[in-house]
């Protein structure tokens, strides 16, 4: 029997997303000084990137990218990593 390990691996977007979260979760926590907002966010801005970069370590960009679209994305999240990846794709 064959498993799915695709569903097992960190993406990308995964990553990003739990970032973001991580990002809104502190915006709010400063806001309302609530300590476990705060702390919340730590760890899912953490998590993030750590998936972030087990994502990208794991990948092909010459054939698991998305060029052009990705390396704007990048630039505007003000993600290096995302922009880089897209420049190689790109021109592959």
């Amino acid at each position: 029997m064959s498993s799915d390990s695709s569903s097992q691996q960190p993406s990308l977007i995964g990553g990003h997303a739990q970032y973001v979260k991580g990002a809104a979760e502190s915006v709010i926590g400063s806001v309302t000084g609530n300590t476990s907002w705060q702390s919340s966010a730590e760890t899912d801005k953490s998590a993030g990137i750590d998936a972030m970069k087990t994502a990208s370590a794991n990948r092909d960009p010459a054939k698991d990218g998305y060029g052009k679209a990705e390396e704007i994305a990048g630039k505007v999240a003000g993600c290096e990593g995302m922009e880089k990846e897209g420049a190689v794709s790109k021109e592959t």
